[in-house]
């Protein structure tokens, strides 16, 4: 047995252990204000973090939480110290950013598999910048890796503040995440798009702010989120100006420094979307996704905060899947695809690809007689991104790189009895439903207009709102599709997504929602505290004219 531990970021911390096995994302899976573990499908469901020696092998899921880690250690809501056995880059860049712009400890350090197994069973630890001690183990702990980072003469300006303090800061976190990465140089990026804009917490609107003061302004097109309200008419959506207010600060923090208010999740949507090959520095994990397995394009799954960083410097960590080595499959998931499916297998295949593939990078074998659309693969990818910490996958004879298949990778499949329980995974909720919810990933302008089809003359009886970007809104509105839908009785919003809507444009009479997002129907019950059910975008329009979703399996899966 080989007990080693790294020190990622240094500190003490005393604490109880509470450890799990499976990955768990801070934004949707943990609550800010009370540091309770909010994601029904976590083992840590309702356990609080605050105080506790967190051990978990990584994180998965959304880049922001980042900002949620930070807020915590704001606020004093934080776990004592994050103990991995895998690379992390998410919460430890909040932690970093914790220490570095407000001086706030928490220790992040990274054990050996003998030695996370072994603590996990430990009731409590304490940990020194040398040490970990636990009953019967004392675990000697290695300093921080020292930053080997080759920097360019102009990187080394910007560290060395002829660039500004803003770009200074920058530089600084960026070489420090490089290190952590195990990075030897930095790379030119084309374009960046900002995840942090959300207001998931305080700490975002913080350092936003803090950053634009500096006189912060990026270097690259740079495009950004959805964010927390629709910006112009929450007033009118009677939104709480204690939320509205910071929330709209947020959005114009990242606008001061440079940024677009394209406010959409799905930036692959819009006309400065990247080609294959080109270098990004995207946050937001579903884009993430669709941009390396889709589109080809190069990317890490960024942090927020740091995707700033990188916009501000045009610079990014060469690591990762920026190098063709990382960008191979290591697991085959052999996929029995059942004849005549409709479009709720595409989330579901990514929802169950992710459980199959947690933390590796798989090629899907069985989809390509399927067809798969953009839309189709856009839905894959952001479920995906909910139960993997991948920052891209594979689908044989469909995506650009599919032929990326490591010698070594082993062989799983994906069973119809497997797709029969994810379904009644995501289908916890009852039959009656009170709202209808599309679009998370933001709807692109053909998922709008299939809606629009599917209802026909119909008129919804239950509220039915669509969430989109607003370049697909402008893009709705000429070709007459947003006036079909509102005639059916449907509100399509700009700026927000499902993901970060809050009452009082989430109704609040609703007890169980409609979703055809895998994405969603995963982290709804977390984030709106209502059950959820999941199907086609067919299923939801008659959710939406009934008010009810009948508990069956689809037409093709029975």
């Amino acid at each position: 047995m080989t007990n080693t531990a790294q020190s990622i970021l240094g500190g003490q911390a005393n604490g109880p252990v509470l450890a799990t096995r499976e990955p768990l994302s801070f934004w949707g899976g943990v609550d800010p204000a009370t540091g309770c573990v909010i994601d029904v499908h976590h083992p840590l469901n309702g356990k609080c973090i605050t105080g506790a020696i967190l051990m978990m092998p990584t994180t998965r899921g959304s880049c922001t939480g980042s900002g949620v880690i930070l807020d915590l250690a704001l606020t004093g809501r934080g776990p004592a110290a994050l103990v991995f056995c895998e690379a992390e880059d998410v919460v430890t860049l909040g932690a970093l950013i914790a220490v570095e712009m407000f001086d706030k400890q928490l220790p992040v350090l990274r054990l050996s598999p003998d030695a996370f197994a072994a603590l996990s069973t430990a009731a409590t630890a304490s940990i020194t910048p040398t040490s970990i001690t636990a009953e019967g183990m004392d675990i000697p702990v290695t300093p921080p890796i020292s930053s080997a980072v080759t920097l360019s003469a102009a990187d080394q300006a910007m560290l060395d503040g002829n660039e500004g303090i803003a770009a200074q800061q920058a530089m600084r976190i960026i070489r420090a995440m490089a290190g952590n990465q195990g990075a030897d140089t930095l790379i030119d990026v084309t374009q960046a798009h900002i995840d942090g804009c959300i207001y998931a917490s305080p700490a975002n609107l913080t350092f936003a702010e803090k950053m634009a003061d500096m006189g912060a302004q990026v270097r690259v097109r740079t495009t950004m989120n959805a964010i927390s309200v629709d910006h112009s008419n929450w007033q009118a959506q009677g939104v709480p100006p204690n939320f509205g207010r910071p929330a709209q600060r947020l959005a114009d923090a990242y606008v001061r420094m440079g940024c677009q208010p394209t406010f959409t999740c799905s930036p692959y949507l819009l006309d400065t979307a990247p080609t294959e090959g080109e270098t990004i520095a995207w946050a937001e994990s579903n884009a993430v996704i669709y941009a390396n397995s889709v589109l080809g394009a190069r990317t890490t799954k960024h942090p927020d905060f740091l995707d700033l960083c990188i916009a501000l410097t045009g610079r990014a960590p060469h690591s990762g899947v920026y190098l063709t080595r990382n960008r191979h499959a290591t697991r085959i998931i052999e996929v029995d695809m059942p004849p005549a499916v409709d479009d709720a297998f595409w989330p579901l295949i990514g929802y169950l690809a992710g459980k199959a593939a947690p933390d590796c990078i798989p090629v899907l074998r069985g989809l390509a007689g399927g067809h798969p659309s953009p839309e189709n693969l856009k839905a894959v990818c952001a479920a995906f991104g909910t139960t993997s910490a991948s920052p891209m996958l594979h689908v044989d004879g469909v995506t650009p790189e599919a032929h990326l298949v490591a010698p070594e990778a082993d062989t799983v499949q994906i069973t119809r009895a497997d797709m029969a329980a994810g379904w009644r995974l995501l289908n916890a909720g009852p039959e009656t439903v009170e709202l209808v919810a599309v679009g998370s990933p933001h709807a692109s302008l053909e998922e709008c207009q299939t809606l629009a089809d599917v209802l026909a003359d119909r008129k919804v009886s239950v509220p039915t709102i669509v969430t989109t970007g607003r370049q697909v809104m402008q893009n709705a509105r000429t070709d007459g599709t947003i006036a079909r839908l509102e005639a059916a009785g449907v509100q399509v919003l700009s700026d927000i997504c499902w993901c970060s809507i809050s009452e009082p444009v989430f109704p609040p009479a609703t007890r169980a929602l409609m979703t055809n997002s895998g994405k969603y129907a995963h982290y709804g019950p977390g984030l709106s505290g209502r059950a959820v059910r999941f199907g086609s975008l067919a299923d939801c329009a008659a959710a939406a004219t009934t008010g009810h979703a009948p508990r069956t399996l689809p037409r093709w899966l029975d």
